[in-house]
């Protein structure tokens, strides 16, 4: 270990908090922490490269702060700062603590804090997912990041697909399904268009700009009588989004620290 890290922070708004750390990740593969309205990343290698990269990047006002710092044992302080969760019939927990019997357990140890249950939008979906996900469904999380929800669906006996267009999600979806010894039944680098047939909940934490622009591929892949789960999506973004799924029938809104989650029904025509 070398004497010294290099630390970035990144004070910038709160609203791209997840999609600016979703773009270093696919840059580096370091230890990335998210706060509100800031992004600190630590690593032993020169993180100038990462500070230019952001400097770049168009239409979001960041500011930056890059240290070196003595290297205590700042891994072992971040281990500290992730606390697990209950959402819904789920207990998500990092390695470094124990289950719970009463509750359907998940292993995360998270790279990033999104996608480890911490953030609204994943803790919600989370509920969502305890109630309207049932054992032998045929489940499609789209956008999988860290795999979570599809891992939350199988430990409830679903047959779960995943895809992502991040390579890097894809190998992190693949890590904690092996970390809680689950499998996927299918995995790809992509998006749901690319999918096989449809399916009984589609699962979809992105963001809603996002989720507008693939709305038709997401209704196409849900099953009549089926349920589509929407995510990501901040409660200003809510209204531009609803037209584009208004012949499904929203059954449930749950909103959570600015961030809204809508689940719809495909009934059956007629």
């Amino acid at each position: 270990m070398k004497k010294t890290y290099n630390e970035l922070t990144i004070t910038l708004d709160d609203d791209y908090v997840e999609l600016i750390a979703d773009f270093i990740a696919n840059l580096i593969d370091d230890a990335v922490e998210l706060g509100i309205g800031n992004i600190i990343v630590r690593s032993e290698n020169d993180l100038t490269s990462v500070k230019d990269a952001l400097a770049a990047f168009e239409g979001i006002e960041m500011s930056f702060k890059l240290e070196e710092k003595e290297n205590k044992d700042w891994i072992k302080a971040y281990q500290d700062s992730v606390q697990p969760i209950e959402a819904g019939k789920f207990y998500i927990f990092p390695s470094w603590y124990e289950p719970k019997e009463e509750l359907i357990n998940i292993k995360i140890d998270p790279a990033l804090a999104f996608g480890s249950g911490h953030h609204a939008t994943t803790f919600s979906c989370l509920q969502a997912i305890s109630e309207f996900v049932k054992a032998e469904d045929r489940v499609v999380d789209v956008g999988c990041g860290s795999g979570i929800l599809g891992l939350a669906a199988k430990k409830l006996g679903a047959t779960v697909e995943l895809c992502d267009t991040d390579p890097i999600s894809v190998k992190s979806t693949q890590e904690n399904f092996a970390l809680n010894e689950e499998a996927y039944d299918k995995l790809w680098e992509g998006s749901i268009n690319q999918a096989d047939g449809c399916y009984d909940v589609v699962i979809a934490n992105i963001i809603a700009d996002v989720l507008k622009f693939i709305a038709k591929d997401l209704k196409k892949a849900t099953k009549e009588n089926g349920y589509l789960i929407l995510s990501g999506i901040l409660d200003k973004k809510e209204k531009n989004l609803l037209g584009s799924f208004q012949e499904l029938t929203l059954i449930k809104r749950i909103e959570k620290d600015e961030w809204v989650t809508l689940v719809y029904k495909k009934e059956t025509n007629g």
